[in-house]
């Protein structure tokens, strides 16, 4: 009996790792400090004089430059790219603040809930889908690491 060839092409690829406790606790402190890093900043922005919507943008771009290096260096541990993974990382962050600013809209606006339940449904949505997003499509890269 003969047997059918046998293909080398699956040996040289590496099964993608996983969503482990380390990258998820990673990716936690890195989305933390972000954000603490853009209150701080748009605090201070705002006692420097300028408008509060000033403030705040460019606090948040600040921190969207600080959670894309972590992100990518110490979350995710990714040897890819910047010309292909920071394009990515941007169109997540402006799909997250779209989220953000649907959440309200959608809850508050035409459902008629209270303030806090679109806050609280941002806090859960978006942290989700950027933990999914970045694994799959940003740092595709990304290498298995303790």
């Amino acid at each position: 009996m003969r047997q059918a060839p046998v293909s080398d092409a699956g040996a040289r690829r590496r099964p993608r790792p996983g969503l482990g406790a380390g990258l998820v606790s990673r990716f936690a402190m890195v989305g933390i400090g972000a954000t603490l890093l853009y209150a701080s900043l748009a605090l201070l922005f705002s006692q420097m004089a300028l408008a509060p919507i000033r403030a705040s943008v460019l606090a948040y771009a600040l921190a969207t430059v600080f959670s894309y290096l972590g992100q990518k260096f110490l979350a995710f541990r990714s040897p890819g790219a910047h010309r292909s993974e920071l394009p990515r990382f941007l169109v997540l962050t402006a799909i997250g603040f779209g989220v953000a600013t649907a959440m309200p809209a959608l809850f508050s606006g035409l459902l008629g809930f209270p303030a806090y339940v679109p806050v609280i449904a941002t806090c859960i949505v978006v942290p989700l889908l950027n933990l999914f997003v970045l694994d799959r499509w940003v740092f595709t890269a990304r290498q298995e690491t303790a």
